[in-house]
């Protein structure tokens, strides 16, 4: 496996949530030593522009007059709208530079977001994305339609950044003994990412026979890796008892499974993972 088979690729837009995407993607980027690179996805299916009324009957000059009029306008946007990201793009480069990560790329594709990120995960180790875009202004939405879209569509550890940046300086692990919360254990122990934090479990929800065990073995796991941990078991809600250790235990980056249940699910009973983020309102490291 190549250096650029690990590399963070932030999924940036045009707005200003894009500088808090970058500065946690350098963060993420530097402490793992591995390559960064931006990519502004520009939507293959935009809306028509303008209001000019294309129905009615034409002649075939008038229709080969119109087609090309519209080609042409549907360039000049497309080319505006590359240069506007090139610049925006070129920015968010050197502000990470900056912040200490390198090599830093950058890369636009026109494309739907899902599916072009869906394509480009074999070479990805940590995808970083925000919570809000450019629709959270008119919108109002804590948390943007598309997160779940992409974190279904993925199975690479998904980095879901908030408003504002602060360097994670301790770390809270949502723990239910499940073989994703398992493996994101081995991921925390295994990852540069993490080295030196202090890393609390906390395992929630209804009470199990064996769930003194199985944080035993998560506890012992981060322990052999040479991690600073503190395990609880706390029954009760999960997203009411999560939100309470972050605040009372100065927790700054969350870890959890994510969308474990069907969308059909999601649809009827609402998204345990979409109620958890909307409460923890810090930086979370999404498994899938």
């Amino acid at each position: 496996m190549t250096q650029q088979d690990n590399k963070v690729l932030a999924c940036v837009d045009l707005s200003p949530y894009a500088q808090h995407v970058a500065d946690y993607a350098a963060w993420a980027a530097a402490r793992m030593a591995a390559p960064l690179e931006f990519l502004h996805v520009i939507d293959r299916h935009p809306a028509l522009q303008g209001g000019q009324d294309h129905s009615g009957a034409l002649q075939a000059n008038a229709e080969q007059s119109l087609l090309k009029s519209l080609s042409e306008q549907d360039a000049a946007r497309t080319r505006a709208e590359r240069e506007q990201a090139r610049i925006f793009l070129n920015a968010l480069r050197e502000r990470a530079l900056a912040a200490g990560a390198a090599p830093v790329d950058t890369r636009q594709r026109h494309g739907d977001l899902d599916e072009t990120l869906h394509e480009q995960q074999a070479g990805v180790r940590l995808f970083v994305l925000g919570r809000r875009g450019e629709s959270a202004h008119s919108t109002q939405r804590e948390l943007g339609r598309h997160v779940e879209q992409v974190a279904r569509a993925l199975n690479r550890p998904i980095l879901t950044v908030t408003d504002g940046f602060k360097a994670p300086e301790r770390v809270l692990i949502a723990f239910d003994g499940s073989s994703i919360t398992r493996r994101g254990v081995e991921m925390v122990a295994g990852s540069r990412l993490f080295k030196g934090l202090p890393v609390q479990l906390l395992m929630s929800g209804k009470a199990s026979q064996d769930g003194p065990k199985q944080m035993a073995w998560a506890t012992q796991t981060l322990e052999t890796a040479g991690f600073d941990v503190a395990g609880e078991i706390v029954p009760g809600d999960p997203e009411s008892t999560i939100a309470q250790a972050i605040q009372a235990k100065g927790i700054d980056l969350l870890v959890m499974g994510a969308y474990t249940h069907s969308p059909l699910r999601s649809l009827f009973l609402g998204s345990k993972t979409d109620d958890l983020l909307r409460s923890a309102r810090i930086p979370t490291l999404l498994l899938r």
